[in-house]
């Protein structure tokens, strides 16, 4: 894949994934204690701390998705996209695994509901491709249209066209030079 073409995909890999935190974050800001009977629907957390959980999540999930949108700190905002998939994921196997139905709280709502465990396997779907796309943004933070590139210059782009794959470097230096 050419330096143009993974800097477009970055594009739509940051824009699917920072929108779905923002849709996710923003359904959930108005309803906290749903979010909060979400977090405890899935027994894993000590109770002390299933408040506070259930309240900051929407935050921080509106926080990596304006990141991700604007292009700001594309990688450590994906490190945290990444992780929190992962345990989203990680939750979610856990409440098949122990016959719990309860809505994912994913986009809102939580707790128990009727036949829940037919969804798990799509919910489950969902999170592991969005994994991939936050893991893409860890490993190439750079795409198009990203603040980044205009808030940390490396001084070297300067006159240089994004879309020429044709210069001084091949291969690994030029995606090394692209990340930095």
């Amino acid at each position: 894949m050419s330096g143009g073409v993974r800097d477009w995909f970055g594009l739509v890999a940051r824009l699917v994934t920072g929108g779905v935190w923002i849709v996710a974050g923003a359904l959930k800001l108005p309803h906290p204690a749903d979010s909060v009977r979400a977090v405890r629907a899935y027994d894993l957390l000590p109770e002390a701390v299933v408040p506070a959980v259930g309240h900051l999540l929407p935050v921080i999930e509106v926080v990596i998705g304006l990141c991700l949108v604007l292009g700001v700190l594309v990688r450590g905002t994906s490190i945290v996209s990444a992780l929190l998939f992962v345990a989203f994921i990680i939750g979610i196997s856990s409440a098949w695994a122990r016959g719990l139905s309860i809505d994912c709280g994913c986009f809102g709502g939580g707790g128990q509901i009727p036949d829940a465990a037919a969804k798990y396997p799509g919910e489950i779907a969902r999170d592991v491709g969005l994994l991939a796309l936050s893991l893409w943004l860890v490993v190439r933070p750079r795409s198009r249209f990203a603040l980044d590139s205009v808030l940390f210059t490396s001084g070297t782009d300067d006159d240089t066209d994004p879309d020429d794959d044709e210069g001084s470097l091949d291969g690994a230096e030029e995606d090394l030079a692209q990340d930095r």
